[in-house]
């Protein structure tokens, strides 16, 4: 399977995302290990549908809700990210990233390429393999295609899209997120999520192609509330 790649390479000046930070959070206790997740203002966790991490799939199950607001927060060796799930927008993409997480899919997996100013990419479940040459083939044994949305661009640092290859319905695990805007990507490329919290964790990312020691994506946990 050939790699995964955000097509053609721009780098360009950065700016801020327009969506305000979300509101001061709350912790809950994961009864498991007594390790907190945090919540921010007004969400509750999203239940997991699995104990331990399945990483194979024949398709996505349905995961969302209608009426719901979903953020994925992100915990990495560099720090916490909150994506804002466009499930309004993209609802089959940010279904099948819900059905993943839920699932601890991305628990453990690198950002395996990483281009200082322009996109980390990770979703690789090939990255927990110690032989780097095969990171960026893998998937969740599923494909599905794009959710373009002309209102949606790549207009700064932390808009996350889905990676794929030339096939537009080779949708699948692996996504990235913007350093910086990156306007070749618009319209090629789905948009279905953004950063709003943790853009300060964007530069501390390893680069690389991928990295002598990569960030790793240690949880990856949903939370939703009432829309």
């Amino acid at each position: 399977m050939p790699r995964l790649v955000a097509l053609v390479l721009l780098f360009a000046s950065a700016c801020s995302p327009s969506k305000p930070m979300q509101a001061p959070a709350d912790l809950a206790t994961d009864d498991a290990n007594l390790t907190p997740y945090y919540l921010p203002a007004g969400y509750t966790l999203t239940p997991f549908l699995s104990d331990l991490p399945e990483r194979t799939f024949p398709a996505a199950g349905m995961a969302t809700q209608p009426m719901r607001d979903y953020l994925a927060v992100m915990e990495t060796d560099a720090g916490r990210m909150v994506l804002d799930l466009l499930e309004t927008d993209t609802p089959i993409t940010v279904n099948s990233f819900v059905w993943l997480t839920l699932h601890h899919f991305y628990d453990g997996i690198a950002f395996h390429r990483v281009i200082d100013g322009f996109v980390a990419q990770g979703g690789d479940p090939n990255s927990l393999d110690p032989d780097s040459s095969i990171w960026g083939t893998g998937g969740p044994g599923y494909t599905f295609g794009l959710e373009p949305v002309a209102t949606l661009t790549y207009d700064g640092p932390g808009v996350v899209g889905m990676a794929r290859t030339s096939d537009p319905n080779s949708n699948g695990s692996q996504f990235y997120i913007t350093l910086a805007a990156a306007h070749s990507l618009d319209g090629m490329y789905t948009i279905f999520a953004k950063v709003t919290e943790g853009m300060d964790v964007l530069p501390k990312i390893t680069r690389g192609e991928p990295p002598d020691v990569p960030t790793r994506m240690q949880r990856v946990y949903i939370v939703e509330k009432p829309r």
